[in-house]
């Protein structure tokens, strides 16, 4: 081969290569790329439990909506308080008219050179202070003094609400992982049973319906670890939206699902609550404010008497402003309706059945909150025993697991007996995981029903 032919296939070879290299280059560099995006596009967040209630606090509108309504109500409040005292309100007045000629000639008889068209201006200040309202002023305080008192139990419900929703939202992804970790153990357990079944089968120690039927679970393990996996992305997705991040943010979770006991009995529990649970507190000024709409409607029977001061100013020459006819007036009025068609007895009749149902909605409330209280009582002390049963229940199936293994690599037990302790294994270890879930749900449930106040300040910033 000549020497020229030579150094061009040397040539072609190289350009090759470097077209090679520069693409591998490109392609490494593209999926760098793609893992930067995913990385942004889905950020992983390491969080405790109160790491998770600060998020929550800040950016969850409950919290706010409940604020807002505090801040109303304490304004209403003061503007019922205020209106007690005195009003001192100006008035000023400005207009032009008078009369044509021939309409001033036909009514009077006689003639006027020109018309009487004029300009007139006015001012006023005066100033009036109830006396006397027939209970309409005291009941207006009473329905908004009951209004406020009612908002600010509803900011530390919001918040109690709040603390039970991140908490059950927490623990719902713990338990989702808890659970994908137990389908993962329950694969790598028939994995690892089918590999010996198959080591055995080729050597003629077992049948082919072993691997068979060994195959089929595995494959039904399979799919109950994705049906788990899916499971922990739609519980982390919600408890994303209840903290206020992005939907696919990944969370790391520091707590643990655990049992810590509870050493309160119900008597306690139930006195707990009737002291401190919010709703009862807002159904009891929901009883005040409806007993202050009853003095107001009733208020209409009664006289309205008011002490006035009043200082008039009017132009006496047509020109502004008015201050050449001075007057003043002290006095008190008082006014009295007579008539009115049965207005206000239809008024003061639906104030008192409105009363009336406030009473009845408090006592309801009552009952509700102490059924409440008693039922997640009883759940968490029969997630309590089903704790200690299933444990039990864990360790005997791990044993009994660890025989069948140990009988049928001996050629003395059979396949079935092995995949049906891995299913009682499994069964063990999802019911005691389901009974620590229930418990600190149960738990978490329990301080909300009987109203454990969460203290926490109301403006929490947060690095977003």
């Amino acid at each position: 081969m000549s020497r020229n032919k030579l150094s061009k296939r040397l040539l072609v070879l190289s350009a090759a290569i470097t077209m090679m290299l520069c693409q591998s280059a490109f392609a490494a560099e593209d999926q760098v790329k793609e893992e930067v995006a995913a990385a942004n596009e889905a950020p992983v967040v390491q969080m405790n439990m109160q790491d998770a209630m600060v998020r929550a606090f800040a950016t969850n509108p409950a919290i706010k909506i409940a604020g807002f309504e505090k801040d109303a109500a304490r304004a209403q409040y003061n503007a019922a308080r205020s209106s007690r005292w005195i009003t001192i309100k100006g008035n000023a007045s400005a207009g032009r008219g008078g009369m044509d000629e021939e309409w001033y000639n036909k009514k009077g008889g006689y003639s006027v050179l020109g018309d009487r068209i004029d300009n007139s201006y006015s001012n006023s200040v005066t100033a009036t202070m109830p006396l006397y309202t027939g209970g309409a002023l005291s009941g207006s305080i009473k329905t908004a003094k009951a209004g406020y008192k009612s908002a600010l139990v509803g900011v530390q419900k919001s918040y109690n609400d709040m603390r039970s929703t991140v908490t059950n939202g927490y623990f719902m992804v713990l338990q989702a992982d808890d659970m994908q970790v137990l389908s993962r153990e329950s694969v790598e357990r028939l994995a690892e049973h089918l590999k010996n079944v198959k080591a055995q089968y080729d050597v003629g120690v077992v049948a082919k319906v072993d691997v068979l039927r060994s195959e089929v679970e595995l494959a039904n393990a399979q799919q109950n670890l994705i049906k788990a996996e899916n499971a922990y992305k739609i519980a982390e997705a919600n408890f994303n939206k209840i903290i206020g991040l992005p939907l696919a943010t990944n969370l790391f979770l520091e707590d643990t699902l655990n049992y810590t006991p509870y050493d309160k009995d119900l008597e306690y529990c139930l006195d707990y609550a009737a002291k401190n649970r919010p709703e009862l507190e807002q159904a009891k000024q929901g009883v005040e404010a409806a007993r202050g709409q009853v003095k107001v409607a009733r208020s209409g029977y009664q006289p309205q008497i008011s002490a006035v001061a009043s200082q008039n100013w009017a132009t006496g020459d047509g020109h502004w402003p008015a201050d050449e006819e001075s007057n003043w007036t002290v006095g008190v009025q008082a006014s009295l309706t007579i008539f009115d068609t049965g207005v206000t007895r239809a008024k003061s009749h639906a104030a008192e059945a409105n009363y009336f149902s406030a009473q009845e909605t408090y006592r309801d409330t009552v009952d509700a909150v102490m059924l409440d209280v008693r039922s997640q009582y009883l759940n968490l002390r029969e997630a309590e025993k089903r704790i200690s049963t299933t444990e039990v229940a864990v360790s005997q199936a791990e044993e009994d697991y660890r025989i069948a293994q140990l009988r049928y690599q001996a050629g003395v037990g059979t396949n079935t007996d092995v995949l049906d302790a891995q299913v009682a294994l499994t069964d063990a270890q999802t019911n005691y995981l389901q009974s620590v879930y229930d418990y600190n749900i149960s738990k978490t449930n329990l301080e909300t029903a009987i109203g454990v106040p969460m203290e926490f300040p109301h403006q929490v910033k947060v690095e977003k």
